[in-house]
């Protein structure tokens, strides 16, 4: 007999590990700074860039970071690192390194509750809120919002103790994560991941699942929220597939980038020997199970997802006992959390569709630059902010949280609906003040299925993108 039980809650002034706080690499350049010290926001001009610096002479800093890097990656690499590190980007090989790391030995074992400003702790208090507002949050952690929530998360359902986690290694391998998030991505970055995990817990937190799920379900569903698009590059799948990426390549065309996001979380579970001390059975379950919930966010699949869960409710066979059941609920919750931000407030809502829209664009513009055929939806100068989202809210959002809604018919689920409803009709009332777009860009939107118009949308709004830097042509491209 399976016993499920919630978790006590923990203080918040647990004492948490002091660790570098840094952005995509721990180095600094500047004479003041401190190799393991926290960064200074006024010493850091790139949010999770390379390097920090205060010389004006990048060039000659970035090649000596790629000279001590060089060094260090054929000398110091064992051949175990070396293969974790064929899974994972071009990008994160070269961040890998312990030079840009940091040095876990001499990190203290108590966190830095003392750099947590009065704000951010009072936030933190609500983080069960759903209108938690994600975007004063990264402010207030000085850029840090995914390792500061997913950590409060984790100890706070009391996972660290119950399963016996490294609290330096669990600190680094949060610390890797949002490096691995690019930061130029308009909205595939570490602010939306942590808005995903945010999302998460407050579904986490429905009575139907806060009385059934085990703490290994919860500590597999905040991971992988938080891991989700890792190292999401900001163009789509049928992107990489058309310029023929080596990641497109690699998983044949079949949920590339969410493949790719789970195998490198699985590098990073690896390389930092978080569940190292599990049997090794036990730790590649949690890695093959954390690969079904990311899976699971492929929005091409959505109509297959949806199909299974009203078949569910409609023959009322869901038995939250029953292991499988459970993780099913787990990944319609992930895809929730995904795809969550029309039914967030209007103010929050309205920044994370502008945000969506110009990677979109982005996208568009290197169609453009290298004459490949521009993807629906991504020609800035035949789409808006509203008229895609109108079309994303009504042929996807709006059938999965009407399911949801009557899987768990919460009062949350009732103020998602009323948000997305509210959000719906505020774009309706933009667009007509705005110049008609062309019956192309309508058609692309209103002549599609749910799964169609997911393919060709991002996954959240549609979050399905990635598989190199929006800034530039993939590898493998037709184009050179």
């Amino acid at each position: 007999m399976e016993v499920c039980y919630q978790l006590p809650v923990l203080p918040l002034d647990r004492p948490v590990p002091k660790h570098v706080l840094s952005r995509r690499g721990a180095i600094s350049f500047s004479s003041s700074s401190s190799l393991f010290g926290a960064p200074d926001p006024r010493q850091l001009s790139q949010r999770r860039g390379a390097i920090s610096y205060d010389s004006s002479d990048q060039t000659a800093l970035y090649i000596r970071m790629l000279a001590r890097l060089s060094c260090v990656s054929t000398s110091a690499s064992s051949g175990p690192e070396r293969r974790v590190h064929r899974l994972l980007s071009f990008q994160r090989y070269l961040h890998s390194s312990r030079l840009l790391r940091g040095v876990p030995q001499q990190i203290p074992l108590h966190i830095l509750d003392e750099d947590y400003t009065g704000q951010a702790r009072c936030m933190l208090e609500k983080v069960g809120n759903w209108n938690f507002d994600i975007f004063l949050f990264d402010k207030l952690t000085n850029g840090n919002s995914l390792i500061t929530l997913t950590f409060h998360l984790l100890n706070q359902y009391g996972l660290v103790e119950l399963f016996r986690l490294d609290m330096v290694k669990l600190w680094r391998f949060l610390v890797m994560v949002q490096e691995d998030y690019h930061s130029d991505n308009p909205y595939h970055n570490a602010v939306h991941a942590a808005d995903v995990t945010q999302a998460m817990y407050c579904y986490l937190r429905e009575p139907l699942l806060a009385k059934s799920l085990t703490s290994y379900d919860i500590l597999l569903g905040i991971l992988a929220a938080a891991t989700h698009d890792l190292d999401h590059p900001g163009v789509n799948q049928p992107f990489l597939i058309k310029t023929d990426h080596y990641l497109a390549t690699l998983y044949r065309n079949t949920s590339v980038l969410e493949n790719h996001h789970w195998k490198s979380a699985v590098g990073l579970f690896r390389e930092t020997g978080l569940f190292s001390h599990l049997p090794a059975e036990d730790s590649l379950s949690m890695e093959r199970e954390l690969g079904s919930l990311i899976l699971a966010t492929d929005i091409s699949r959505q109509n297959d997802y949806l199909s299974r869960f009203r078949v569910h409710l409609d023959q009322e066979d869901l038995c939250l006992s029953n292991y499988s059941h459970r993780h099913f609920i787990l990944q319609m919750a992930l895809k929730c959390a995904d795809i969550c931000n029309p039914c967030r407030p209007w103010e929050l809502s309205k920044q994370w569709s502008e945000r969506v829209t110009e990677e979109f664009f982005q996208q568009g513009d290197i169609e453009k630059k290298h004459k490949l055929e521009v993807s629906p939806l991504c020609d800035r100068q035949k789409n808006t902010v509203g008229n895609i989202q109108i079309g994303f809210i009504t042929y996807v959002a709006e059938p999965l949280f009407a399911e949801w809604a009557r899987f768990s018919d919460t009062r949350l689920s009732q103020t998602m609906l009323g948000h997305m409803g509210l959000n719906k009709a505020s774009w309706s009332g933009l667009q007509q003040e705005q110049t008609p777009v062309s019956e192309e860009a309508e058609a692309s939107i209103a002549g599609t299925d749910t799964e169609g118009a997911a393919v060709r949308r991002d996954s959240t709004t549609a979050t399905a993108t990635g598989g190199t830097s929006s800034k530039e042509i993939p590898q493998g491209s037709s184009e050179s």
